[in-house]
């Protein structure tokens, strides 16, 4: 009998066990629309972010009420982010900054996000994005490759929203070297 029940209270922990952990890790389904929104979130953050618009206010309410935009620098994080409406509204130039001074915008730098890759998470969506900045030093042609983001998005009653963007920036090395020619 002690057999009986260590065979099936073995069977029932190796039959529960997976169906848990399959529960847990079942992703959100995205529908066509979530996708749109998802890119809308992101162009809207290169439009925010170039204009100041709203005195930086627009681009702060990009993100979750407890949303974090992390910058790191060669691969190093700067810092412990940047978390809060105030805080957001001020990195991107507005806030107590009030769209003064701001570098990018002087230069008339446009920042475009292409390659972005959007994959469902059990919390929402999670997607990576290249970064191209247009205009640097003044100069409309110049496009300079600054990096890429990596983006933790949940949906809210606004709408799809950061709730954590990673900045992966390239400042001291500039563009990633060419690779070595190919050896015959």
């Amino acid at each position: 009998m002690t057999r009986t029940f260590i065979a099936v209270l073995t069977f029932a922990v190796f039959v529960t066990l997976p169906g848990t952990a399959l529960a847990q890790q079942k992703v959100m389904q995205l529908t066509a629309m979530d996708y749109i929104e998802i890119q809308q979130l992101v162009a809207k953050y290169a439009r925010f972010i170039d204009t100041c618009s709203n005195n930086g206010y627009d681009y702060a309410d990009l993100y979750t009420a407890d949303g974090i935009f992390l910058p790191v620098t060669d691969g190093k994080p700067a810092g412990k982010g940047i978390q809060g409406r105030e805080r957001l509204a001020e990195v991107s130039g507005g806030g107590s900054r009030g769209c003064k001074n701001v570098g990018w915008i002087q230069q008339g730098v446009r920042h475009l996000y292409p390659n972005h890759i959007i994959e469902a998470t059990p919390e929402g969506a999670k997607g990576t994005v290249d970064m191209l900045m247009i205009g640097l030093g003044g100069d409309p042609n110049k496009i300079q490759y600054d990096g890429h983001y990596e983006d933790i998005y949940v949906k809210t009653p606004q709408g799809w929203r950061f709730k954590q963007r990673t900045h992966h920036a390239l400042l001291s090395g500039g563009r990633p070297a060419a690779p070595a020619p190919a050896s015959k």
